[in-house]
């Protein structure tokens, strides 16, 4: 049987952020029988949606739960020092006693590197050490690691995360990424900005390289974000996650990606991702509003379970 997880709300523009109403919302989610909440990391964008840092507001969130788990899909883990980030990511898998996942993505090169204080020359391996610098980190007693980017000589990082080990899911829907998260990650998570036909072609491939890497792909989690507006009107959901949609990438290309109608098209565009291999579909509503949530719980999930 699927999981079923929702976005946790992070789009808030200044100074319209309720800690009240948040703190309402978190815990009817998980009232609602939802099995995770997800954040999106965008530091820097062009999108016309105020949002949330994603490691701050999930902590929030762990303070207004106590069941449901937490994670983010996806941090650009390689704009980021992996010292301080496994330190925020440690301490708020302590925090929520053991209920985060981290998903993490390589970013491409069509960033805007240079605010970071980073060069195109190199970032993968600047992703892949960093990841190894954060697993050890999490992991041994004291870490040396001489790499390319990162020298550590005998540092400890006290406390470790809750979890042993804390779970790291990959973004990314290229072959070469999709070859790393079958070597390197304990999951694969679809993007939104991927059809549901590229998302089964990519786990095709993926359970290919499982294999390959020695790996059972039946013990391998997977999971597709959905963006996704239901409306008794279908063209008013495809109007609103059209809008959004370009709101948020600031382009209508990402407008075929999205599931949008009547309760009735959810479940169909929703089946056919956990045919193409989704354990988990995330939805990710195209609206603030908190009826989209009570909407998935009542109609949707029941007709998938």
């Amino acid at each position: 049987m699927p999981d079923f997880a929702i976005s946790i709300p992070q789009f808030y523009s200044d100074g319209a952020f309720d800690p009240d109403d948040f703190r309402a919302r978190m815990r009817r989610i998980e009232e609602l029988g939802f099995d995770s909440a997800w954040t999106q990391e965008q530091v820097l964008t062009i999108s016309q949606m105020p949002q949330l840092g994603a490691i701050e507001t999930m902590t929030y969130a762990a303070a207004c739960t106590s069941r449901i788990r937490l994670g983010c899909a996806v941090f650009v883990s390689s704009l980021h020092s992996p010292v301080h980030l496994a330190r925020s990511l440690s301490t708020l898998d302590q925090l929520s006693r053991g209920r985060l996942d981290v998903g993490v993505g390589f970013g491409g090169k069509g960033r805007a590197l240079s605010a970071f204080g980073i060069e195109p020359e190199g970032l993968l391996t600047r992703f892949t050490e960093g990841l190894t610098v954060m697993r050890a980190l999490w992991s041994e007693p004291t870490v040396d690691f001489q790499g390319r980017f990162w020298q550590l000589n005998g540092v400890r990082m006290e406390p470790k995360p809750f979890q042993k080990p804390l779970p790291v899911w990959f973004g990314g829907g290229s072959p070469n990424a999709l070859r790393r998260a079958a070597r390197l990650g304990d999951g694969f998570f679809g993007a939104g900005s991927s059809t549901i036909d590229a998302f089964a072609d990519q786990v095709r491939t993926l359970r290919t390289e499982l294999l390959a890497a020695g790996r059972n792909p039946d013990d391998y989690p997977i999971a597709k974000r959905l963006y996704v507006a239901i409306d008794d009107d279908p063209a008013a959901a495809r109007a609103s996650v059209e809008g959004n949609l370009e709101k948020l990438y600031g382009t209508t290309a990402m407008a075929p990606t999205a599931v949008a109608g009547t309760a009735k098209d959810v479940i169909v565009e929703a089946q056919r991702a956990i045919e193409a291999g989704a354990g988990t579909v995330l939805f990710t509503p195209m609206s603030q509003d908190p009826e989209q949530a009570e909407r998935i719980a009542a109609e949707i999930i029941p007709a998938l379970r």
